[in-house]
């Protein structure tokens, strides 16, 4: 499983989770932190990385639209 962290969680996360989510990263890394959510749901989507978010966007989406991705 790929984990995509939004940017309201550390970056560093992916260097702490890297030895159980090695392709793991951060909207940061990917320069994707100033895109809308739905850009973001659809990289995600096509990338085959599950969203971790602090936010409820993700969450609303996730009722709406279904998955994938998956919201942690």
């Amino acid at each position: 499983m790929k984990l995509l962290f939004d940017q309201n969680l550390s970056f560093k996360l992916c260097q702490m989770v890297a030895d159980l989510f090695p392709e793991s990263s951060h909207v940061g890394l990917l320069e994707l932190s100033r895109v809308g959510d739905q850009v973001l749901w659809d990289y995600a989507k096509a990338n085959g990385f599950a969203i971790v978010s602090q936010g409820v966007d993700f969450a609303e989406m996730a009722a709406l639209l279904g998955s994938p991705p998956k919201v942690k």
